[in-house]
């Protein structure tokens, strides 16, 4: 089992809007969502993201998420994925 780190910032806003704010600043928007705390929106490097879709084993893994300097252990739940591009759009993470 691989274990994964990725450096994300905190989004402020959430939705469809915010989303693809986030899309155009370059980034992918992200979730991190369970263990009886408030949900975090953040958003990811899409090149850090990309070298982890490419091993076959990311929702297998443990994986750590730097917010800032506040590192929490999640794993992935979900990514969603363009239906053209097949570029990843969104990734759903669950705390552990």
């Amino acid at each position: 089992m691989t274990e994964y780190t990725f450096n994300a910032k905190k989004r402020e806003k959430a939705g469809k809007g915010a989303a693809r704010a986030c899309r155009r600043e370059g980034r992918v928007p992200a979730v991190i969502y369970g263990g009886k705390k408030d949900v975090v929106m953040i958003s990811l490097d899409p090149v850090e993201l990309d070298k982890a879709l490419d091993l076959s084993d990311l929702y297998q893994s443990e994986i750590t998420v730097d917010v800032e300097g506040k590192k929490v252990k999640v794993v992935c739940q979900d990514v969603q994925f363009h239906p053209v591009s097949d570029r990843p759009i969104h990734v759903d993470f669950l705390r552990k």
